[in-house]
């Protein structure tokens, strides 16, 4: 099992392979997002968190997932146009992936490994699941739907300092 997430290599939404490798040296926060879902306005929350943070070295990756209650069902071209026009969304999006069971994306089997849920619970339970990472690529915190954008600027602000 790898150490960091810079190891994997994750599909953008036309299919081509893209490796966090180059992401090298940034902070990450990556998160499962979904286009129909009741915490979709953390989208504008997120664009937000990109815009300040970015030039200091944050990046956030967004990872569509369709397996919470089947809130993000379209093509990749439909929910980056979607994410793009409803919440000006900049940041990288990947392709559609699972992030539970036996078809997770791998890299989200390495997130949920090293930063289980509560009662050490490594499934995700909803949309929205974030994970911070920090410049060598551990994962420091993982934060549940709930937590607003927001509400992780501090931890960011320690991990870019």
């Amino acid at each position: 099992m790898s150490d960091s997430v810079y190891d994997f290599v994750c599909q953008s939404p036309n299919g081509d392979k893209k490796a966090l490798r180059d992401y090298q040296g940034k902070v990450l926060l990556v998160v499962n997002t979904a286009s129909k879902c009741g915490f979709t306005p953390q989208l504008a929350g997120l664009e937000a968190l990109y815009k300040k943070y970015h030039e200091r070295g944050l990046e956030i990756l967004g990872f569509p997932c369709n397996q919470f209650g089947q809130q993000d069902p379209g093509s990749n071209d439909e929910i980056m146009e979607f994410c793009q026009l409803n919440y000006g969304v900049s940041f990288p999006m990947f392709g559609k992936i699972d992030v539970n069971g036996s078809t997770a994306d791998p890299l989200f089997a390495h997130l949920k490994k090293a930063a289980p849920g509560a009662l050490g619970s490594e499934r995700i339970k909803w949309n929205f699941t974030k994970f911070l990472i920090d410049g060598s690529g551990q994962v420091k915190k993982r934060y549940a739907p709930l937590t607003k954008p927001e509400d992780i600027a501090d931890d960011i602000e320690a991990l870019l300092s």
